[in-house]
């Protein structure tokens, strides 16, 4: 296609830079349209086919920012878009286009291992072309089903060894309707359909068995669908603030109690938290917490070996962009009344905009629970002080296929920043000929949960990356063992044990790599060496683990080669811009050598330098009948929770009006 007028071009960039106020604010609709055009006037021929995969902030040097915040009048750092693109279905394009005016475009094609994220456009066409296809009709009418109740969907091939430069390819599967709208929890088995993404066609086909498909009755998870009995019920309970909200929204910056932050949203990680500072009444200033905190990577693998399953090893983010499968939050049932709500944007597969309503919720949450409290007895008067515990949560739900995830962030006027990811939607189940349990002879990959349905056993590992700067950038990671020492001598005193804190300081990556699940009882705590408290202490901020949960993987096994990032709860490396994908950049058909695990090899020395915590939290999922048909949500998280990052108590003084 021809160029852009100049003047057009400008003036597109224009709106975008004025709709803009912050260095790390998501790009606007009309940054997403300039990108468009620019990457389009690139490639001037009208020959050419852009698919773009990836459009994005890209990350200003974290310097620039920092700078830019502590003299807002100075120039912001330039604003840029990093984009991924298929040109002409046959090559990757990595493309930096300058937002600031100057219509300066970088190019350079990727030859590595590995593509970019799936289109939703590219997804739909691919399964499109399974139900149009001679074999796969006649495959239906065998089975006695009806053509037009069928839906299909596309899944990752993974990579299992497969030397050289393969073709983007994508295996079809398909469900049946028919009765209900929980299609997962009828699976049409035994067919297989291959498809070329670049070619758009079919370049494989097989049916190898008929598999009963489960009954529809009682998969409905609709309430209209519902019928007697049913249980009792519950009063409604609302959340009322008379005085509206006491938090205050501009642009993508929030302020609420003693914090301070920004939200962003990217098509890949989501949510992005950036510039969490709190503010310190003794000191009278705000002090950082976390310049960036997301999730990195969502990893999902399955541990059904059938020709059908073994490859079903999801990378979630990165092969199918865990922001671009947000869903619109529901008020009143995703969120409480007194929640307030915000728009996201994403990109199409061809660069448009596409707006997103209701993306996240943000609300005050009074649970019942407590801040802090006292009851003094010793004294002529019995004392009672109680103080309630009102946090501030910042709300997304992503619906990635069957499953969703619930992504909480969570701000506490103690100071600490609560992670918790809830997980619900449906089971992806596997039709079988089994209709009870003791039918089953040999490995069936998972329990019976109805008649014909297994529910596959299978993981989720969430790892997120915080770079956390306590009280500046320059930190380090400390662990603080908790050790049983003897009392060797008697006249020291009657008792024969206690336990110590041996504290010690990480000097390289390796010495900071933590399996949870076979560690010793550990404190891990991120200090500012350099910033001390009144009587000596490095101020800091400690991790708090959730439910600990490792890979059970060989280490050899191509699924967890590709996801060894899993293999340790905490890693710890020093800041680099370019590592914030934890399974690489180009997850689809990945070979494990662009990893977190990958880079950390280097064992490069993080005390007292600006660092990265990445954790990953874990669940094994065995199903159970209870998770038929839809699924009662399973929560899991973390905490980062201020240790001697404070002079005493902040919340001391803290009042919640009664």
């Amino acid at each position: 296609m021809s160029k852009l007028p100049a003047f057009l071009f400008y003036f597109l960039l224009t709106i975008s830079i004025s709709l803009s106020s912050h260095p790390l604010d998501p790009l606007t609709p009309a940054e997403f349209t300039a990108v468009q055009t620019a990457v389009r006037a690139h490639y001037s021929s009208s020959h050419t086919s852009i698919a773009f995969h990836y459009i994005g902030l890209k990350d200003p040097p974290k310097s620039a920012v920092l700078s830019h915040l502590h003299h807002p009048s100075a120039v912001p750092p330039p604003r840029r878009a990093f984009i991924i693109a298929r040109v002409n279905h046959s090559t990757t394009h990595e493309l930096t286009v300058d937002l600031t005016g100057n219509n300066k475009i970088s190019d350079q094609v990727y030859t590595g291992p590995g593509y970019p994220i799936f289109t939703t456009k590219e997804q739909l066409a691919a399964s499109a072309l399974a139900v149009g296809h001679p074999p796969f009709l006649e495959s239906v009418r065998k089975r006695g089903l009806k053509l037009g109740e069928i839906v299909c969907q596309s899944y990752g091939i993974g990579w299992f060894g497969e030397q050289g430069k393969g073709s983007r390819i994508v295996k079809v599967m398909c469900n049946y309707l028919d009765g209900t709208v929980n299609l997962y929890m009828r699976p049409v088995e035994g067919i297989t359909v291959t498809v070329d993404l670049d070619r758009m066609e079919i370049i494989g086909y097989r049916d190898r068995a008929i598999v009963p498909v489960p009954k529809a009755d009682g998969t409905d998870f609709r309430g209209s669908k519902q019928r007697p009995p049913f249980g009792p019920s519950v009063n409604d309970i609302d959340v009322v603030q008379p005085n509206g909200p006491s938090f205050q929204i501009d642009g993508h910056r929030i302020r609420w109690a003693n914090w301070d932050f920004h939200l962003g949203f990217d098509m890949r990680a989501g949510p992005i938290i950036s510039l969490a500072s709190i503010f310190d009444v003794q000191k009278q200033k705000f002090r950082r917490v976390l310049y960036r905190g997301f999730v990195s990577e969502l990893f999902v693998p399955y541990m059904d070996l059938t020709e059908e399953w073994y490859y079903r090893t999801y990378f979630d983010a990165g092969e199918y962009g865990y922001g671009s499968y947000a869903s619109s939050l529901l008020p009143g049932a995703d969120c409480p009344a007194n929640a307030v709500f915000m728009e996201a944007y994403f990109p199409d597969e061809d660069g448009n905009p596409q707006q997103l309503p209701n993306a996240f919720c943000i609300f005050e949450r009074y649970a019942g629970d407590i801040m802090w409290r006292h009851t003094e007895t010793a004294t002529p008067e019995v004392v009672t002080e109680v103080r309630r515990d009102v946090s501030l949560v910042v709300r997304m739900v992503s619906t990635v296929g069957n499953y969703d995830y619930i992504n909480d962030w969570e701000f506490k006027q103690s100071g600490s920043i609560k992670v918790t990811v809830g997980l619900t939607g449906v089971l992806e189940v596997r039709g079988s000929e089994y209709t009870h349990k003791d039918q089953i002879h040999g490995e069936s990959y998972g329990p019976v949960l109805a008649e014909n349905t297994i529910g596959s056993n299978h993981d989720h590992f969430l790892t997120y990356h915080l770079d956390l700067d306590v009280d500046g950038e320059q930190n380090s990671f400390s662990k603080s063992k908790l050790e049983t020492v003897r009392v060797l001598n008697s006249t020291t005193s009657p008792r024969k044990s206690y336990w110590r804190a041996v504290v010690e300081t990480a000097k390289t990556e390796s010495d900071a790599k933590i399996n949870l699940a076979g560690s010793e009882q550990i404190d891990f705590t991120f200090v500012n060496p350099n910033k001390k408290t009144d009587v000596g202490n490095s101020v800091g901020y400690r991790l708090v683990p959730g439910s600990v949960v490792s890979p059970l993987l060989s280490d050899d096994d191509y699924v967890q080669i590709r996801g060894a990032f899993t293999k340790y709860n905490v890693w710890v490396t020093p800041y680099n811009e370019s590592e914030k994908w934890a399974g690489g950049v180009y997850v689809d058909q990945s070979r494990g050598d662009d990893t977190l695990a990958k880079w950390s090899l280097g064992d490069r020395e993080i005390e007292n330098r600006d660092i990265v915590l990445w954790y990953t939290l874990g669940i094994h999922h065995v199903p159970c009948q209870e998770d038929f048909p839809v699924m009662p949500t399973l929560s899991s998280g973390f905490e980062l929770r201020p240790n001697n990052f404070f002079e005493r108590n902040p919340v001391l003084k803290a009042f919640v009006s009664l």
